[in-house]
C-alpha cells in the first residue's frame, strides 16, 4: 500500500471501517482533501439489499456541492410530499433547488458512491473485518480478520462507519447510551398479487400498522409494525415471519410471494457519548441509531461524513491543527440528539389505540398551519441545521443557499464553487480589502469575485435575508463568516474565521 506523504510509516492516512453510504462518502471527501484512504468492509460484496429508500433536500444539496447529483437524479424519483409519522408534509420550492425528497434505494446510492470513490482513487478492501484497535500518539494499528487470515493496517486515524453494532466503537471504549426497543417492525421487498391498490400508506389497525409501497412495477416494499412485541436481537428475519406479521396486522398476506429481501428494525434509540476518542472517530449508524421514521438515517450519516471529511483531510495534510477535529462532535452530536428526539416522537405517534388516534387527529390538524409544517419540514430535511457561529449574522453557521452568481465567466450557482471541497471566500461587493485579508490562506482558500443575481437569499428557518457583501463558505457548504459591509471589524472577524477553520496564516 505504500508510504504516504505524512512522514510516518503508515499504510494510509485514514482507515475507514464500513463501505456503506457514510463510509464511502467519507472516503470520497478525504480523497478530495488529498488524504490517502483505505476502506475496509467485512462483507465480500455489496448485498444489493434495498434498505433506505430516499434522500432529503440537504443531502441532495451536498451531492450537488460535489458535482455528482445528476448521477442520483437519473436513478431516483422526486416525491412531492413527505411525512411525519405518516402524516403528510408539504415542501417549499423557494427554500432549495432540490425541495423534494428523492426516492432512491440505498443499494443504488452505495453503487453510485462506490463508482465515484473508484474515480477518486479510494481503495476498498472487502472481506476484511476489524478485530482490534490499538492507538498511540502517532497513529492507529487496525487488526483485521480477512479471507487470507489475520492482517494489520497502520494509519494516522480510524473512522468507524460500521453500523449500529460498530466493532470500532466497542473497541475504542465509546459508550452508546439510549433507550431499548418497545416494538418490532418487519420490512421486505416482495410481490403482492392480491393487493388491488397501487399502494397502501401507513394503514393503522388495532394490532399495529402496515404499508405497501410500489418501488418498481410488479413488486412492493411491505412494512409491518407491531407494538409491545420485541424480537430477539439476533433472531433472523424470515419471509414467513413477514407474512405472518402482515396477516396479524392486515388480516391477509395479499398473496405475498417472491421475496427479494427481508429485514427487521425497531425503535431502539442510542447515541455515542462522544464521536471521537483520540485518533478514532465515529460516523453514521456507528454514532447513532433510531427508529427510521421520516427517512433520516442515511441522510444524517452522509452529512456526518461531509462535516468530518474536510476537517480530517486538513489535519492529516498539515493544513489545520488537530484541535479542528473537536468541532466534529460539537457540531454533529446535537444534530444526532435532535433526530433521536423527533424519531421517538414519531414512534409514539404511531402506536395503535384510541388515545393515539385522537393525538394524531389533533397533531394532523395543526400541521395544516404553515408555521407548524415548516418546523417539521426543516427538522426532517436538515435545511435548518445551524452550527455554533462566531458572529451574529443570520447566515453564519447555516448552510449556504445555491444562489445564482454573475462572474466574469458567466452565471454560476454557489454550489458549483464547492466541487473541489475547498473553502471559498465569496466577494460580492468588489472590495480589495478582502484580497488583502485572505493573504496567507490563498493556498487553502479560493477567493471568488461575483455579483448576486438575487437581492435576497432564503435562509431556513429565518426566512429571506439580504444577499451579503461577502461570506466565507466551508467545504461542507456551511457559512463560517458573513458580512453586509466590509470594514475593519468585519475583516478582523474574517481573519479569525480563517484561522479557526483553515489553520494559521502561511508565512509569505
Amino acid at each position: 500500500m505504500g508510504h504516504t506523504g505524512t512522514g510516518t510509516d503508515t499504510d494510509a492516512d485514514v482507515v475507514v471501517a464500513g463501505a456503506g453510504p457514510t463510509g464511502l462518502m467519507l472516503a470520497c471527501e478525504l480523497r478530495l482533501a488529498g488524504a490517502d484512504v483505505v476502506v475496509v468492509e467485512r462483507l465480500a460484496e455489496r448485498t444489493g439489499e434495498s434498505r433506505a429508500g430516499g434522500i432529503h433536500s440537504r443531502t441532495l444539496e451536498v451531492l450537488d456541492q460535489r458535482g455528482i447529483l445528476d448521477r442520483f437524479l437519473a436513478e431516483g424519483q422526486p416525491q412531492p410530499v413527505g411525512h411525519f409519522s405518516g402524516l403528510y408534509l408539504e415542501f417549499d420550492e423557494s427554500e432549495s433547488r432540490h425541495p423534494y425528497p428523492l426516492m432512491i434505494l440505498q443499494s443504488a446510492v452505495e453503487r453510485l458512491l462506490e463508482e465515484w470513490a473508484g474515480e477518486l482513487g479510494v481503495r476498498v478492501r472487502r472481506s476484511a473485518a476489524v478485530s482490534a484497535v490499538d492507538q498511540d500518539e502517532q497513529g492507529v494499528t487496525v487488526g483485521l480478520d480477512t479471507a487470507d487470515g489475520p492482517a494489520r493496517l497502520r494509519a494516522r486515524y480510524l473512522v468507524g462507519c460500521d453500523g449500529g453494532r460498530s466493532t470500532v466503537r466497542k473497541l475504542a471504549g465509546i459508550g452508546f447510551p439510549g433507550t431499548e426497543a418497545t416494538m418490532t417492525a418487519m420490512i421486505g421487498d416482495v410481490e403482492l398479487p392480491g393487493l388491488t391498490e397501487d399502494y397502501v400508506w401507513v394503514r393503522r389497525t388495532p394490532g399495529g400498522d402496515y404499508s405497501a409501497i410500489a418501488f418498481e412495477p410488479g413488486w412492493f416494499r411491505v412494512i409491518t409494525s407491531e407494538y409491545d412485541r420485541v424480537a430477539g436481537r439476533d433472531e433472523p428475519a424470515t419471509f414467513e415471519q413477514l407474512r405472518e406479521s402482515l396477516v396479524r396486522v392486515a388480516g391477509t398476506d395479499f398473496g405475498m410471494r417472491a421475496p427479494r429481501w427481508v429485514s427487521r428494525f425497531n425503535d431502539a434509540a442510542r447515541q455515542a457519548d462522544r464521536y471521537r476518542a483520540g485518533r478514532v472517530l465515529l460516523a453514521g449508524d456507528a454514532a447513532h441509531i433510531h427508529f427510521p421514521a421520516g427517512g433520516q438515517g442515511l441522510n444524517m450519516g452522509v452529512q456526518d461524513a461531509v462535516n468530518l471529511g474536510w476537517k480530517l483531510g486538513a489535519v492529516v495534510g498539515g493544513r489545520a491543527p488537530e484541535s479542528l477535529l473537536d468541532s466534529y462532535h460539537a457540531e454533529r452530536h446535537p444534530v444526532g440528539e435532535r433526530v433521536l428526539h423527533n424519531t421517538r416522537a414519531q414512534a409514539a405517534l404511531a402506536r395503535p389505540g384510541a388515545a393515539t388516534d385522537a393525538l394524531r387527529e389533533v397533531f394532523g390538524s395543526l400541521m395544516v398551519f404553515d408555521d407548524v409544517n415548516r418546523v417539521l419540514r426543516h427538522m426532517l430535511t436538515a435545511l435548518d441545521v445551524r452550527y455554533p457561529a462566531g458572529g451574529d449574522h443570520p447566515m453564519e453557521g447555516r448552510r449556504v443557499f445555491d444562489a445564482d452568481l454573475k462572474t466574469d465567466g458567466g452565471v454560476v450557482g454557489v454550489y458549483s464553487l464547492l466541487h473541489a471541497a475547498r473553502p471559498v471566500l465569496l466577494d460580492l461587493c468588489g472590495s480589495p480589502a478582502l484580497a488583502t485579508a485572505v493573504q496567507g490562506w490563498t493556498d487553502r482558500v479560493d477567493l471568488v469575485a461575483a455579483r448576486s443575481e438575487d437581492g435576497f437569499w432564503p435562509v431556513p428557518p429565518v426566512g429571506e435575508v439580504a444577499a451579503p457583501a461577502a461570506l466565507l463558505i466551508r467545504p461542507d457548504g456551511h457559512v463560517a463568516w458573513a458580512a453586509d459591509t466590509v470594514g475593519t471589524p468585519e475583516l478582523s472577524a474574517l481573519r479569525t474565521a480563517l484561522t479557526t477553520w483553515s489553520g494559521p496564516a502561511s508565512r509569505e
